[in-house]
C-alpha cells in the first residue's frame, strides 16, 4: 500500500481510524482505502451517517460561538480529530480574536495534519494525548503556554466519549477534567445513541459491530448515561436534545430524521 506524503510512518494503514472514518463521512481526503471501506460499511447500515456527523460539527459550531459570546476565550477540544472546515479556533477567533484553543487527539494524521493547519498561529496548538489520561493533556508543554486553569475553560468532548468503553472509565476523565476547571467552565458535548431518534438498537449494534475492528470501539449509551458526564455543571437551556435541536440558528427544518439521533448538551460549571 502506498503512503502519501503527508501520513507519519509508523501507523498501521489497514487498521481503520476513528478519526479517519470521520474525516471519510464529512467528504474530507485524509484517509486510507481501510477507512474508506469501514465508512461504507457503516453507511450501508444506517445511511444518514454522513448528515448525523454535519449535524454534529453544526452543533459544535453554534456551541463554541455560544461559548466565545458568554466571554470565555480559551478552548479544549479532546478528540479534535482531522481539521476541516469551521474548526475550533476559527468560530472561536472570529468571536474573541485572542481566543486560545488547544486540540488534543491520539492519531497521528489528526496530529500531523493540524500541526500543518496550525503553523503560524501563536493562539492554537495541537498534543498528542488520550483522553484517558487526563493529566497528561493538563500537564503538558502546550497546555501550560495556552490555558490559565485559574480562568473559565470550554472543554469539548465532541463525538469522543463514545469512543470510550466503560471499562476505560470515561466519566472518571470526565470528573478529573471538571476538577481542573474553574467555576464558570463549559462543557461541550456529544454522544452516540439509539435513544431518542430514529436508529434502532440492531443498526446500532450492527454499526458498533463495523467499529470493533477499528482503533476505538463505538458505544451508544442511553440519555440517563450521556446525562451523568454533566455531574457537577448545569446544563443550559435547552438541555440535553438531539443535535439540530439545540439553538438552533433557524427553525429546525431538517427533513432526514436521522439526524435527531444522539444527544448533545452545554453545561457551566458553577
Amino acid at each position: 500500500m502506498e503512503r502519501p506524503s503527508w501520513a507519519p510512518q509508523g501507523i498501521d494503514l489497514s487498521v481503520p481510524s476513528v478519526s479517519r472514518i470521520y474525516d471519510f463521512y464529512l467528504g474530507g481526503s485524509h484517509n486510507f482505502e481501510a477507512d474508506r471501506e469501514a465508512a461504507r460499511r457503516a453507511i450501508e447500515i444506517m445511511p444518514g451517517l454522513p448528515k448525523i456527523m454535519q449535524a454534529n460539527r453544526a452543533f459544535m459550531r453554534r456551541a463554541v460561538r455560544h461559548a466565545a459570546e458568554s466571554g470565555i476565550t480559551q478552548f479544549l477540544d479532546i478528540g479534535s480529530g482531522i481539521p476541516t472546515f469551521g474548526n475550533v479556533h476559527e468560530v472561536a477567533q472570529e468571536v474573541s480574536p485572542g481566543a486560545r484553543v488547544l486540540y488534543v487527539d491520539n492519531d497521528p494524521v489528526a496530529v500531523a495534519h493540524s500541526r500543518a493547519v496550525l503553523e503560524g498561529n501563536d493562539s492554537a496548538a495541537i498534543v498528542a494525548a488520550d483522553l484517558r489520561k487526563p493529566r497528561e493533556i493538563l500537564s503538558s508543554p502546550e497546555a501550560g503556554r495556552l490555558l490559565d486553569l485559574d480562568r473559565p475553560v470550554a472543554l469539548l468532548l465532541v463525538a469522543v466519549l463514545h469512543f470510550m468503553r466503560d471499562a476505560d472509565e470515561p466519566l472518571k476523565a470526565v470528573t478529573e477534567l471538571r476538577e481542573a476547571l474553574a467555576p464558570g467552565s463549559m462543557l461541550i458535548l456529544t454522544h452516540a445513541s439509539t435513544e431518542g431518534g430514529p436508529t434502532t438498537p440492531q443498526q446500532g449494534d450492527r454499526v458498533q459491530g463495523v467499529y470493533q475492528r477499528a482503533t476505538s470501539p463505538l458505544v451508544m449509551r442511553s440519555r440517563s448515561e450521556v446525562e451523568e458526564f454533566f455531574e457537577g455543571f448545569e446544563l443550559v437551556e435547552p438541555g440535553l436534545v438531539s443535535m439540530p435541536n439545540w439553538r438552533p440558528d433557524t427553525p429546525a427544518d431538517q427533513k432526514d430524521p436521522v439526524v435527531y439521533s444522539g444527544f448533545a448538551g452545554v453545561g457551566r460549571k458553577a
